[in-house]
């Protein structure tokens, strides 16, 4: 229990990142789909640079 907590609490940015494309992508895609796709590829590349970028892991 003790190692997911861990493995929850290393991994939670990164999964909030992905929800929260994945929510904006869809609302998106539900207005208009062709803009809902561009959506999802901005945020893709956007994740993609702040994880290349270190994004906090404190070292």
């Amino acid at each position: 229990m003790k190692k997911l907590r861990k493995a929850m609490a290393k991994y939670a940015a990164d999964v909030a990142l992905i929800v929260g494309a994945a929510a904006v992508s869809v609302g998106t895609g539900m207005i208009y789909l062709p803009a809902g796709v561009i959506a999802a590829g901005v945020l893709l590349i956007s994740g993609v640079v702040l994880s290349s970028l270190g994004g906090g892991d404190g070292a």
